[in-house]
């Protein structure tokens, strides 16, 4: 008999939990649903806290969360109040998650859940930022716009091979971070999705372990997409820059 069916949510919600899973969502509705299965049931690492973080009541991904906490108490409704967009819900959930190792993961689907507990194992192990990489040996992506997964395969390559990071895929938002890197930071990031680069050359740069365990990532099959390539490029590129000069200041 598993002893997580013995307890009730309550019990639960007041355990400090071993890792936390942050999913930030916009009128995800129906479609949130096998992400959040997904992460549930295969991730086997406990106590876990999954943290769907929303900007307003009204999103339709609400009331599905809240139909599926009876099942998978886990999970845990969490309103932004740093402001709308998908940064600020990262922000906001990396604030709120209660676990010394907090993981990213998008409401979409194109992540892979069953790599959580190996990136969580290499977090154990001392990585204080563990990235899923599509673009390491047995990481694959499927899909997406094509000019999209060329320049992110070139940035993310030639920042490992010319700038030294030691992960192969530098732009992705599947990262698994410590509390003890994001206490030492400030997140300047303003905006989209460049969180995830910005946080892997500040560890970098602070000499702290970056690992990396390959995933599959999967393009979204419902729902739109809120990346906006041309927006975002600038900023990706202020922490590509800063990442190519992390070499110099490592050695």
């Amino acid at each position: 008999m598993d002893p997580r069916r013995d307890r009730s949510p309550a019990d639960l919600s007041d355990q400090t939990p071993a890792l936390s899973v942050v999913i930030p969502v916009y009128n995800e509705g129906e479609n949130v649903v096998p992400t959040l299965r997904g992460v549930v049931e295969q991730t086997r690492t406990r106590p876990l806290e999954v943290l769907v973080v929303h900007d307003f009541d009204e999103d339709t991904t609400v009331p599905v969360v809240k139909r599926l906490q009876a099942d998978m108490p886990e999970l845990r409704l969490h309103r932004n109040t740093l402001g709308r967009g998908v940064l600020n819900a990262m922000k906001s959930g990396l604030r709120a998650a209660r676990a010394p190792y907090v993981v990213i993961t998008m409401g979409d689907g194109s992540d892979d859940a069953a790599d959580i507990d190996p990136m969580y194992g290499l977090a154990r192990a001392g990585a204080d930022v563990v990235a899923g990489s599509r673009y390491m040996r047995g990481g694959r992506q499927l899909g997406g716009p094509l000019v999209k997964r060329t320049m992110s395969r070139a940035a993310g390559l030639s920042l490992h091979w010319l700038g030294g990071l030691p992960i192969h895929d530098a732009t992705s938002n599947f990262r698994l971070y410590s509390k003890r890197l994001l206490n030492q930071v400030t997140i300047e990031s303003r905006g989209g999705f460049e969180l995830g680069l910005e946080l892997t050359v500040k560890a970098y740069r602070l000499r702290l372990r970056v690992a990396e365990v390959p995933t599959t990532w999967r393009d979204r099959t419902a729902g739109q997409s809120r990346f906006r390539l041309l927006n975002w490029l600038p900023r990706y590129l202020h922490w590509y820059w800063r990442g190519m000069a992390g070499r110099f200041r490592a050695s």
